[in-house]
């Protein structure tokens, strides 16, 4: 596995101590406080289009697998990170579904043989990659690889550009890109809108404060 510098400094935080602060400071105070996107307002759309044969991507602490209503009580699971101490906290905190776990750099090709799904979500992923939105966005044409033909792609990132940000959230966003948490100065809704444009039939993107939440499906 490929791992760049910049790459790695988005991840390296999630340590287990941080990711045992991580619902409380990011899911609840941040989300609600400082990017005005409520972290329950993330979990309906998880719960509108997760299916029963779903990849998460960037999982956390799995909060939102913990949470959501499943359309099945069969669910076949896959859990993906560049990150051990999520994938590990993740599948302990879903084990009720045996999770596949994939240790994987979503910007490297994914592997092969693994039979398709049918959803697969990437909260907050996207602003911890380096490069520009529309750059990092390759990762979507790598998860396409393990979508099925009549499979949905959605999740939410935190923009930079073209969104209103609060005097704390500016300090923030400000402090996270220095130390190499974020890397999202340039993402913006239009790289975000023309990229997802190009790659499938029907997409959507709804701003909620700093927060992009997308929808797309039904590949070209």
């Amino acid at each position: 596995m490929t791992i760049s510098k910049e790459v790695w400094q988005g991840q390296a935080v999630y340590s287990k101590t941080h990711l045992w602060l991580y619902d409380f400071w990011v899911l609840y105070l941040s989300n609600r406080y400082i990017w005005h996107c409520p972290t329950p307002t993330i979990l309906e759309q998880f719960n509108q289009y997760a299916s029963a044969n779903h990849l998460d991507v960037g999982v956390g602490t799995g909060y939102f697998m913990d949470k959501c209503r499943f359309p099945s009580s069969q669910v076949r699971l896959g859990l993906m990170d560049l990150n051990q101490n999520c994938l590990e906290v993740s599948a302990k905190r879903v084990a009720r579904y045996k999770p596949i776990k994939f240790h994987t750099n979503v910007l490297d090709e994914m592997p092969s043989n693994v039979e398709p799904f049918d959803s697969i979500s990437l909260n907050y992923l996207f602003h911890c990659l380096p490069g520009r939105l529309s750059e990092k966005l390759i990762a979507i044409d790598h998860l396409n690889t393990l979508l099925s033909d009549h499979g949905i792609v959605f999740g939410s990132t935190l923009l930079h550009e073209g969104v209103h940000k609060s005097a704390i959230a500016k300090k923030l966003m400000a402090f996270y890109n220095k130390k190499g948490i974020f890397s999202n100065t340039q993402d913006c809704k239009e790289d975000l809108e023309e990229f997802l444009q190009s790659r499938f039939s029907e997409h959507s993107i709804i701003i909620q404060g700093c927060v992009a939440l997308f929808i797309a499906k039904n590949k070209k």
